[in-house]
């Protein structure tokens, strides 16, 4: 009876760690890092665009040469496709981040297959650009959700740091999460937009990166796009 209870135990445990951690392999494979000994980072968005900080964002992105990748909503590029076109005319990469922002892990196979379909669909309506990559709203996964990423050609990625910048804590305490936390390899999570109110402020965050990307560079980082 001990046995079995343990074996239940460690099952429930295993399964919890799948569910909730976003870097977790237990449910499929995912994307944590670049390969490291390159000092390469990369740096991701998730839940735009939006119709104010996107742009500024774009804007230093361009200024400063660094190449990102976005994980784009598909109900938010319903709304706003011409930002999406420009993602992908600025040379950034174009990821999946599903329709509706939605948590996933209680979701059916049927409702996540929707979701991350409907969302293909809007970028690539959108910007011409089939996504090659998909990340999961809060990182939260089922076993359903790798399976139907990989079904439609897209790799699922996690991330190495998140810095809290959707909290508003402050330009400052933005830059400087991320500047301590970063290392060879690292994929900082950041967001363009507010998967829960399409308007949402997301400025502080587009503001804090001009000093993120200078304090990268005076380390010694590169930048990178995600491996397909």
């Amino acid at each position: 009876m001990i046995p079995a209870v343990v074996a239940g135990v460690a099952a429930a445990g295993l399964a919890a760690h799948g569910t909730w951690h976003r870097n977790s392999a237990v449910f499929g494979p995912v994307l944590t890092h670049l390969p490291t000994g390159e000092n390469a980072v990369s740096i991701t968005f998730d839940d735009g665009p939006n119709p104010r900080a996107t742009p500024v964002i774009l804007d230093v992105l361009r200024r400063e040469r660094v190449r990102a990748t976005f994980f784009v909503l598909g109900r938010h590029a319903e709304r706003w496709p011409e930002l999406v076109r420009r993602m992908a005319i600025d040379g950034h990469q174009l990821g999946n981040h599903g329709y509706f922002h939605r948590k996933l892990h209680r979701r059916t196979a049927a409702y996540i297959r929707d979701d991350l379909t409907r969302g293909t669909e809007q970028i690539l309506r959108a910007s011409g650009v089939r996504p090659r990559h998909f990340r999961a709203p809060h990182g939260f996964r089922n076993p359903f959700v790798t399976p139907i990423a990989s079904s439609l050609g897209q790799r699922t990625v996690g991330w190495s740091l998140g810095v809290w910048d959707s909290a508003r804590p402050g330009v400052e305490v933005i830059a400087a999460r991320a500047l301590d936390g970063m290392h060879d390899g690292s994929i900082l999570l950041l967001h363009d937009g507010d998967g829960y109110d399409p308007n949402g402020d997301r400025m502080q965050t587009a503001e804090a990166l001009p000093l993120i990307i200078d304090g990268l560079r005076r380390r010694g980082f590169r930048f990178s796009t995600l491996p397909v």
